[in-house]
């Protein structure tokens, strides 16, 4: 009886460590690609039909502009933008124009404006894509805090009812062409991560979220990237992975050491780190390609060239938006373009691929999962494309915007910035 009680102890401990090993779902939608980090969630039940009158619940223009993807805690939409300080500047193309670094608090059951804080005022360094804005960076809370970061701008820690308890400046970002910034924060636990990948000297922060304090920073051998890092409790380690040009990396979550590393990806890298599994998954796709499959559990120093990588696909995936990986399945765009491609995770075998998203040319935004459907949007445009090894659209909902911030959903809602409003669709 004492040895089957000792088995029973070591089994349930097992068992509570291997659920604290893995993302949790979540109801909210609290930072950049959602609550698993993989651009899917799992509860949501959004529409499958909408448009500017069918399905619509609300729709509220937005000052300024501002590309980065909303968050959603509760019945609370943040979402960040910048506003030029003359009124009659575009908010695109004024790089000669003090621009208002604002975070703005919605309301999701209406849409009615909370309150809009301006962090800080400031003119703009140089100038950016013209697809680009001064507000890329998607923001992320606690539930407690909200973390909201305008890379070169700074990164600034405010309540929920708009106070500004702390901020944090890390100089000024060189970016490639001047392209203009466009990581994320990622937040895990009481410590944000910062992947400052520039021209210049390249870094990436710990940071403790409770005053913005460096905990550790480790110097990258890094040129531009715009990927976010993403923790992931693996083999023993808790760990910080980052996605660029010269390597994939692995950084000890308590002290920065470099865990493990891989060469692999093209340039100018923007799709986030994602893991399913105990299985990463790192993309590129800026003049070239490159999708990479690495097991965590035998992932140790350098494992270029070994058998830590489980499998390669490097045709067809994407530049700017990020990869969905959904029920063991992943969905990518061919570079910028509205040509999707279908893997089987486990071993990268196709499902399908080169599919045509019809009404779809150019497209900067990520695709979102939920309730076995892929969200799609893209200028004037949102498509449902119904998961699975079957390419098949359910939907082409036609819209009165251009977007490049990705779907967001929580619970029966689907929330989508454009350039000029922000929409909430629900059935």
């Amino acid at each position: 009886m004492k040895s089957q009680f000792i088995l029973f102890s070591l089994l349930f401990l097992f068992a509570v460590s291997t659920s604290k090993a893995q993302p949790q779902a979540d109801d909210n939608w609290m930072q950049w690609r959602g609550p698993l980090g993989n651009g899917v969630a799992v509860k949501a039940n959004p529409p499958i039909d909408f448009n500017e009158t069918k399905n619509l619940k609300w729709k509220t223009a937005i000052p300024g502009r501002g590309n980065a993807t909303p968050i959603v805690y509760e019945d609370k939409i943040i979402i960040l933008t910048a506003v030029p300080t003359d009124s009659s500047a575009d908010p695109q193309v004024s790089p000669n124009v003090d621009h208002n670094f604002n975070v703005v608090l919605v309301n999701r059951n209406d849409g009615s404006i909370i309150w809009e804080k301006t962090v800080a005022t400031d003119l703009p360094q140089g100038k950016i894509h013209e697809l680009s804005s001064w507000a890329s960076n998607s923001p992320c809370t606690d539930g407690e805090m909200i973390y909201a970061y305008f890379g070169s701008f700074g990164l600034y820690c405010l309540d929920f009812e708009g106070n500004i308890i702390w901020k944090r400046d890390f100089g000024t970002m060189e970016k490639r062409m001047n392209f203009g910034d466009g990581a994320s924060p990622y937040l895990y636990k009481d410590r944000l991560f910062i992947q400052w990948d520039h021209e210049g000297d390249s870094w990436i922060y710990c940071v403790d979220k409770k005053n913005g304090n460096d905990i550790w920073k480790m110097e990258r051998d890094e040129p531009t990237s715009w990927s976010t890092p993403f923790v992931v409790e693996a083999n023993g380690k808790t760990q910080v992975i980052t996605s660029a040009t010269t390597a994939i990396r692995s950084y000890d979550y308590e002290n920065g050491n470099v865990l493990w590393s891989s060469t692999g990806m093209t340039g100018n890298v923007i799709p986030v780190p994602m893991v399913e599994n105990n299985m990463l998954y790192v993309t590129s796709g800026f003049r070239g390609a490159a999708l990479q499959a690495i097991d965590l559990t035998k992932a140790s120093g350098d494992i270029t060239g070994t058998d830590a990588i489980i499998w390669e696909y490097n045709q067809d995936t994407p530049y700017t938006p990020c990869a969905l990986l959904m029920d063991g399945k992943l969905y990518f765009l061919r570079a910028n373009n509205g040509v999707m491609t279908c893997l089987d995770a486990k071993d990268g075998s196709v499902l399908y691929s080169k599919e045509r998203l019809e009404g779809i040319s150019t497209i900067f935004s990520s695709p979102s999962g939920a309730d076995g459907k892929i969200y799609i949007a893209a200028k004037g445009i949102c498509l449902v494309i119904k998961a699975g090894e079957d390419f098949e659209i359910l939907a082409s909902n036609e819209l009165d915007d251009d977007f490049h911030a990705s779907p967001v959903f929580v619970d029966n809602q689907l929330i989508l910035r454009g350039f000029e409003s922000l929409y909430c669709f629900e059935e």
